[in-house]
């Protein structure tokens, strides 16, 4: 069994040497562990740091792409290197390296495809009052849309066996913890969380430069999300809210008109005709919507199958470059050159 640890970087050689001191180099029932670090487009040294403490695998992306398309393209590169179990961990050493076993050992017992780490927020000192009902109520919305029970939904500390990692594709440009939740419920992995520790805080959050951004981009990615899985219900309920507003500007002219005063009420039927065309266009959009998602998931199966098809042609992979040399006997492997690997293999067929 093979477990590999992926850490999305960007500008982190500071933080990474005690990130990397705080991973375990043995857990019961992996033969082999190893790291690897995404390199998200750094202008310091995060690569040369990573080298010197060992690391054994590199994704350098050419320019910083976000943090949902590093996640996803370390997921990609660690399938690629023959993981049985991905872990990712945040560069910053917010999560407890310690808890890595604790984390894995739902995958190992054969009860979960996907573990994610429950921070238990309420009880972390730097969070605000505000930020922690904030993580409920998101917490909560997510797992309403995704059929899950996880209770911390945003946190990045979390495992994947090779199926459900297999099935992980990411297209938010923001965020990947909500959407690999709801796309993990939806596509019926078992999912499942354990308590974990945090470090003390070792620097301000770049996603967030402050509350009211924090608060905006979670509630866009969470409608977002929540309206991308759920479109039909979303639309439907908005449709039946604007129905009930019409009827009330329709009810007045009814009861004007009924006292002979309808005349000076025609501004009351306009506005109640606009309300219900409005609720029947929302309607059609849950329609629409809905069919939409149904194409979603033939192309989520299409990109699982390519996946699997890669891995069988054993398709190195993208931006890869190995890290110590003592560590690694993977080639390194440019973008290019494994997008003209893989169409040598694909003549082949």
């Amino acid at each position: 069994m093979k477990l590999i640890i992926q850490i999305p970087c960007l500008n982190e050689e500071e933080t990474l040497p005690a990130t990397l001191a705080d991973l375990p180099r043995a857990i019961p029932g992996f033969d082999v562990i190893e790291v690897l670090v995404i390199d998200d487009g750094s202008t310091d040294r995060t690569i040369e740091v990573a080298r010197a403490h060992g690391v054994h695998h590199i994704v350098k992306l050419t320019n910083n792409k976000g943090l949902a398309a590093a996640f996803q393209a370390g997921l990609d590169a660690s399938l690629k290197l023959g993981a049985d179990v991905v872990v990712n961990t945040d560069a910053d050493n917010q999560y407890s390296g310690h808890d890595i076993p604790k984390l894995v050992a739902p995958i190992l017992a054969g009860s979960a495809d996907m573990v994610v780490g429950d921070r238990e927020t309420d009880s972390i000192e730097h969070f605000s009052p505000l930020k922690k009902r904030l993580q409920k109520a998101g917490s909560w919305v997510v797992r309403q849309a995704s059929d899950t029970d996880v209770p911390d939904t945003t946190s990045g500390f979390r495992a994947y066996n090779r199926e459900a990692a297999i099935q992980m594709a990411v297209v938010s440009k923001y965020t990947y913890t909500l959407e690999t939740i709801i796309q993990a419920g939806k596509l019926l992995v078992a999912t499942d969380h354990v308590a974990i520790g945090t470090n003390p805080k070792t620097r301000e959050s770049r996603l967030f430069p402050s509350m009211s951004s924090y608060v905006r981009r979670n509630a866009v990615a969470i409608a977002r999300i929540y309206t991308q899985y759920e479109p039909l219900k979303v639309f439907t309920s908005m449709a039946v809210f604007l129905f009930v507003l019409a009827l009330i500007p329709f009810v007045r002219f009814v009861v004007a008109y009924i006292d002979g005063e309808g005349a000076g009420h025609v501004q009351s039927l306009i506005f109640g005709a606009v309300l219900f065309n409005a609720a029947v266009v929302v309607g059609t959009l849950g329609i629409i919507g809905d069919l939409l998602y149904s194409q979603r998931i033939m192309s989520q199966r299409i990109f699982e199958r390519v996946r699997r098809i890669e891995l069988q042609l054993k398709v190195p992979p993208s931006h890869y470059e190995p890290g110590d040399p003592s560590t690694s006997d993977q080639p390194a492997t440019t973008g290019a050159q494994a997008g003209r690997t893989e169409e040598r293999e694909a003549l082949k067929l």
